[in-house]
Protein backbone atom coordinates (compact mmCIF):
# COMPACT_ATOMS: atom_id res chain seq x y z
CA UNK A 1 0.00 0.00 0.00
CA UNK A 2 3.22 2.39 0.08
CA UNK A 3 3.52 4.86 -2.19
CA UNK A 4 7.20 4.74 -2.15
CA UNK A 5 9.81 2.35 -0.98
CA UNK A 6 13.17 2.62 -0.67
CA UNK A 7 15.21 -0.80 -0.96
CA UNK A 8 18.57 -2.10 -0.50
CA UNK A 9 20.63 -5.33 0.10
CA UNK A 10 23.48 -6.69 1.95
CA UNK A 11 25.36 -9.98 1.98
CA UNK A 12 24.73 -12.15 4.99
CA UNK A 13 25.83 -15.49 6.39
CA UNK A 14 23.88 -18.44 8.26
CA UNK A 15 26.08 -21.01 9.64
CA UNK A 16 28.57 -20.16 6.69
CA UNK A 17 25.94 -20.28 3.99
CA UNK A 18 25.52 -17.28 2.04
CA UNK A 19 22.43 -15.56 2.62
CA UNK A 20 21.01 -12.06 1.60
CA UNK A 21 19.58 -8.83 4.25
CA UNK A 22 17.27 -7.01 2.02
CA UNK A 23 15.99 -3.91 3.45
CA UNK A 24 12.68 -2.17 2.51
CA UNK A 25 12.14 1.34 4.35
CA UNK A 26 9.25 3.14 3.99
CA UNK A 27 8.11 6.30 5.31
CA UNK A 28 6.50 5.31 8.94
CA UNK A 29 8.58 1.59 9.06
CA UNK A 30 11.48 -0.23 7.73
CA UNK A 31 10.84 -4.13 7.00
CA UNK A 32 13.96 -6.44 6.94
CA UNK A 33 13.72 -9.85 5.34
CA UNK A 34 16.80 -12.26 5.13
CA UNK A 35 16.22 -14.58 2.11
CA UNK A 36 18.58 -17.20 0.09
CA UNK A 37 18.48 -14.99 -3.03
CA UNK A 38 19.47 -11.72 -4.54
CA UNK A 39 17.16 -12.04 -6.78
CA UNK A 40 13.85 -10.60 -8.06
CA UNK A 41 11.84 -13.46 -6.54
CA UNK A 42 12.46 -11.37 -2.94
CA UNK A 43 10.73 -8.74 -4.69
CA UNK A 44 7.79 -10.71 -5.82
CA UNK A 45 7.40 -12.54 -2.81
CA UNK A 46 7.40 -8.78 -0.71
CA UNK A 47 5.73 -6.63 -2.87
CA UNK A 48 3.38 -8.83 -5.21
CA UNK A 49 3.13 -8.53 -8.71
CA UNK A 50 1.09 -5.62 -9.11
CA UNK A 51 2.76 -3.33 -6.93
CA UNK A 52 1.98 -0.03 -8.11
CA UNK A 53 4.12 2.65 -5.62
CA UNK A 54 7.28 3.79 -6.32
CA UNK A 55 11.28 1.90 -5.65
CA UNK A 56 13.99 3.85 -4.69
CA UNK A 57 17.39 1.82 -5.32
CA UNK A 58 19.96 1.09 -6.99
CA UNK A 59 20.79 -0.29 -10.38
CA UNK A 60 21.14 -3.91 -9.84
CA UNK A 61 19.45 -6.64 -12.07
CA UNK A 62 16.65 -7.98 -9.55
CA UNK A 63 15.36 -4.61 -9.75
CA UNK A 64 15.07 -4.06 -13.46
CA UNK A 65 13.76 -7.58 -14.00
CA UNK A 66 10.91 -6.56 -11.67
CA UNK A 67 10.58 -3.97 -13.76
CA UNK A 68 9.31 -5.99 -16.81
CA UNK A 69 7.39 -8.52 -14.68
CA UNK A 70 5.11 -5.52 -12.88
CA UNK A 71 4.03 -2.98 -15.28
CA UNK A 72 2.84 -0.77 -12.64
CA UNK A 73 5.67 0.03 -10.78
CA UNK A 74 7.89 2.98 -10.84
CA UNK A 75 11.34 2.89 -9.93
CA UNK A 76 14.14 5.57 -9.56
CA UNK A 77 17.10 4.62 -9.64
CA UNK A 78 19.75 5.93 -7.57
CA UNK A 79 21.79 9.14 -8.70
CA UNK A 80 24.53 9.00 -6.82
CA UNK A 81 25.29 5.50 -8.48
CA UNK A 82 24.92 6.77 -11.79
CA UNK A 83 27.44 10.46 -11.11
CA UNK A 84 30.28 7.52 -9.77
CA UNK A 85 29.89 5.37 -12.89
CA UNK A 86 30.32 8.74 -15.17
CA UNK A 87 33.02 9.78 -13.09
CA UNK A 88 34.57 6.71 -14.06
CA UNK A 89 34.16 7.39 -17.73
CA UNK A 90 36.02 10.70 -17.07
CA UNK A 91 38.99 8.95 -15.70
CA UNK A 92 39.81 6.42 -18.93
CA UNK A 93 42.59 7.08 -21.65
CA UNK A 94 40.40 7.28 -24.73
CA UNK A 95 39.50 10.86 -25.28
CA UNK A 96 36.43 10.78 -26.72
CA UNK A 97 34.95 8.11 -23.79
CA UNK A 98 36.47 11.23 -21.56
CA UNK A 99 34.85 13.94 -23.32
CA UNK A 100 31.78 12.04 -23.50
CA UNK A 101 32.11 11.99 -19.53
CA UNK A 102 32.94 15.32 -19.31
CA UNK A 103 29.61 16.80 -20.65
CA UNK A 104 27.11 14.03 -18.76
CA UNK A 105 29.12 14.81 -15.65
CA UNK A 106 28.38 18.45 -16.23
CA UNK A 107 24.83 17.81 -16.91
CA UNK A 108 24.49 16.09 -13.66
CA UNK A 109 26.18 19.34 -11.82
CA UNK A 110 23.72 21.27 -13.50
CA UNK A 111 20.74 19.46 -12.35
CA UNK A 112 22.06 19.93 -9.09
CA UNK A 113 22.25 23.38 -9.27
CA UNK A 114 18.60 23.77 -9.53
CA UNK A 115 17.61 21.27 -6.92
CA UNK A 116 20.07 22.96 -4.34
CA UNK A 117 18.55 26.29 -5.79
CA UNK A 118 14.85 24.86 -4.92
CA UNK A 119 14.44 27.13 -2.19
CA UNK A 120 14.64 30.90 -4.40
CA UNK A 121 11.81 29.24 -6.85
CA UNK A 122 8.64 29.07 -7.12
CA UNK A 123 7.15 25.37 -7.43
CA UNK A 124 6.33 25.67 -11.09
CA UNK A 125 10.25 27.47 -12.01
CA UNK A 126 11.56 24.42 -10.29
CA UNK A 127 9.44 22.46 -12.08
CA UNK A 128 10.56 23.66 -15.35
CA UNK A 129 14.37 24.25 -14.79
CA UNK A 130 14.54 20.37 -13.33
CA UNK A 131 12.47 19.14 -16.20
CA UNK A 132 15.10 21.27 -18.72
CA UNK A 133 17.98 20.07 -16.96
CA UNK A 134 16.98 16.38 -17.08
CA UNK A 135 16.22 16.70 -21.22
CA UNK A 136 19.39 17.97 -21.73
CA UNK A 137 21.10 15.35 -20.37
CA UNK A 138 19.28 13.00 -22.12
CA UNK A 139 19.94 13.98 -25.12
CA UNK A 140 23.82 14.04 -24.16
CA UNK A 141 23.47 11.16 -22.97
CA UNK A 142 21.99 9.62 -26.08
CA UNK A 143 23.71 11.66 -29.01
CA UNK A 144 27.10 11.99 -30.29
CA UNK A 145 28.59 8.75 -28.25
CA UNK A 146 32.19 7.34 -28.84
CA UNK A 147 31.98 4.04 -29.80
CA UNK A 148 33.90 2.35 -27.21
CA UNK A 149 32.30 -0.04 -24.87
CA UNK A 150 31.71 1.78 -21.90
CA UNK A 151 30.54 5.01 -23.84
CA UNK A 152 28.06 2.70 -25.59
CA UNK A 153 26.84 0.73 -22.54
CA UNK A 154 26.35 4.21 -20.98
CA UNK A 155 24.39 5.10 -23.58
CA UNK A 156 22.54 2.24 -23.49
CA UNK A 157 21.19 2.71 -20.10
CA UNK A 158 20.46 5.97 -20.86
CA UNK A 159 18.10 5.01 -23.50
CA UNK A 160 16.74 1.93 -21.69
CA UNK A 161 16.40 3.45 -18.45
CA UNK A 162 16.80 7.55 -18.38
CA UNK A 163 13.64 8.40 -16.83
CA UNK A 164 14.13 6.01 -14.67
CA UNK A 165 16.79 8.19 -13.34
CA UNK A 166 14.78 11.36 -12.74
CA UNK A 167 11.20 10.07 -11.44
CA UNK A 168 12.07 12.16 -8.02
CA UNK A 169 11.06 15.26 -10.05
CA UNK A 170 7.60 14.12 -10.87
CA UNK A 171 7.37 12.13 -7.45
CA UNK A 172 7.58 14.08 -4.15
CA UNK A 173 7.62 11.25 -1.95
CA UNK A 174 11.02 9.84 -3.59
CA UNK A 175 14.67 10.79 -3.20
CA UNK A 176 17.01 10.90 -6.04
CA UNK A 177 19.28 8.61 -4.53
CA UNK A 178 19.14 5.43 -2.54
CA UNK A 179 20.64 7.06 0.66
CA UNK A 180 17.73 6.39 3.34
CA UNK A 181 17.74 2.79 2.39
CA UNK A 182 21.62 2.38 2.89
CA UNK A 183 21.62 4.54 6.26
CA UNK A 184 18.82 1.88 7.14
CA UNK A 185 20.49 -1.12 6.76
CA UNK A 186 24.11 -0.02 8.08
CA UNK A 187 23.31 -0.91 11.55
CA UNK A 188 22.83 -4.48 9.89
CA UNK A 189 26.25 -4.49 8.47
CA UNK A 190 27.71 -3.61 11.97
CA UNK A 191 26.13 -6.44 13.72
CA UNK A 192 27.19 -9.06 10.90
CA UNK A 193 30.65 -7.95 11.62
CA UNK A 194 30.33 -8.28 15.52
CA UNK A 195 27.95 -11.57 15.40
CA UNK A 196 29.53 -13.14 12.19
CA UNK A 197 26.20 -14.03 11.05
CA UNK A 198 23.22 -16.41 12.05
CA UNK A 199 23.20 -20.52 12.89
CA UNK A 200 19.72 -21.15 12.21
CA UNK A 201 16.01 -20.44 11.15
CA UNK A 202 14.72 -19.19 14.38
CA UNK A 203 18.06 -16.80 14.32
CA UNK A 204 17.12 -15.11 11.05
CA UNK A 205 13.55 -15.14 12.04
CA UNK A 206 14.49 -13.19 15.24
CA UNK A 207 17.27 -10.62 13.53
CA UNK A 208 14.69 -10.08 10.50
CA UNK A 209 11.88 -9.26 13.74
CA UNK A 210 13.89 -7.48 16.19
CA UNK A 211 16.20 -5.66 13.15
CA UNK A 212 12.45 -4.87 11.61
CA UNK A 213 11.62 -3.00 15.72
CA UNK A 214 15.22 -1.29 16.27
CA UNK A 215 14.43 0.57 12.74
CA UNK A 216 11.10 1.55 12.75
CA UNK A 217 11.20 2.93 16.47
CA UNK A 218 14.42 4.62 15.68
CA UNK A 219 12.86 6.41 12.93
CA UNK A 220 9.74 7.43 14.92
CA UNK A 221 11.94 8.82 17.51
CA UNK A 222 10.62 6.16 20.06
Amino acid sequence: DQTALHIDETGHKDNGKRFWTWCFKAAMYTLFRLDKSRGSQVLLDVLGEEFDGVIGCDYFSAYRKYMRLNDKVDVQFCLAHLIRDVKYLTTLSDSETKAYGERLRAGLKTLFEVIHRRDEMDSSALQQALEQSRDSLLRDATQRVPQTKEAQNMAKRFGKHGAQYFQFITTPDIEPTNNLAEQAIRFVVIDRRITQGTRSEAGRHWCERIWTVIATCTQRGI
